[in-house]
């Protein structure tokens, strides 16, 4: 196996203007940064401009490149992040009673598909126990019946200061989380949704589908946010359905797209390939 190579990458949002790419570009060279990748992207509506761009940490002085960059930022307005391969963010998965993306997710862990730390599993149900101690996971029951919501929701707090959580995936979590839950962690909850949102919203999209008599389903992954089911989109696919399927059948086909999507969007994200402004994301290469 090849050892991954240590890399930095810088993420930028500023209003647009000529010579972006350039002064970023110079700047990385004249500090001998070795560019990996670099991509951009230009909202001509909203008059912004978004970059990505990474190298290889290797002999680089980060520090120095750092005091450089700085006044450059602050000259044109950037709002912007730099992120190091060294440091993988630290995941918790949050998942009721269906473990099919949860499984997914914790195979693709496992095969180095996914490059973070995954912390713990947290369920309000004690159905995904065994699965996380087969991939040496701390797992943590947190029942959701019986007790209030802030209780619920400080316990988990609790547990994801301890854990140093940087990202909570919402893998089929079937609670809705409260508005100062999300507030801890802007942009920062990743959650799947089992239909092609903005379309049948709630707990019972499938079913929906089925009474609308639609020829598509679809699964999104999206940012959590305090509305419901309607956070930035990161990423969605669907797949084609016929009179002759029944609620069962769209649950069965629904749960291929919903592990996709929800695997595409944590690794995008742990991979530090999102930007996301107002509602909407952009996706680098």
């Amino acid at each position: 196996m090849h050892a991954i190579l240590a890399s930095a990458v810088l993420l930028i949002l500023c209003p647009d203007r000529t010579g972006l790419v350039a002064r970023v570009s110079t700047l990385l060279y004249e500090h001998g940064a070795n560019i990996l990748h670099a991509d951009q992207h230009q909202d001509s509506e909203a008059g912004l401009f978004f970059m990505r761009v990474e190298w290889a940490l290797d002999d680089f002085d980060l520090d120095r490149f750092l005091a450089a960059f700085r006044p450059l930022a602050a000259a044109l307005a950037m709002t912007w992040r730099l992120e190091s391969s060294r440091q993988p963010l630290r995941v918790a998965i949050f998942v009721s009673s269906h473990l099919h993306c949860l499984a997914d997710l914790l195979f693709r862990r496992r095969t180095g598909e996914l490059t973070c730390t995954i912390t713990s599993v947290v369920s309000n149900h004690p159905d995904a126990g065994d699965l996380a101690a087969f991939h040496g996971l701390p797992f943590h029951h947190v029942p959701t019946t019986g007790g209030n919501r802030e209780a619920v929701e400080a316990r988990q707090i609790a547990l994801l200061k301890a854990e140093r959580v940087d990202l909570v995936v919402m893998a089929r979590y079937m609670r809705i989380l409260s508005p100062a839950f999300v507030d801890r962690y802007p942009s920062r909850i990743i959650n799947v949704h089992h239909s092609f949102l903005p379309a049948f919203v709630g707990a019972r999209p499938y079913h929906q589908a089925f009474e609308r008599g639609v020829k598509l389903i679809g699964a999104t992954s999206h940012y959590a946010t305090a509305t419901l089911d309607d956070g930035p989109i990161i990423e969605q696919d669907v797949m084609r359905i016929s009179h002759r399927d029944r609620v069962d059948d769209l649950v069965e086909k629904g749960r291929d797209l919903e592990r996709v999507v929800l695997s595409r969007a944590v690794k995008w994200h742990t991979a530090h390939r999102i930007l996301r402004y107002g509602d909407k994301t952009v996706v680098f290469d």
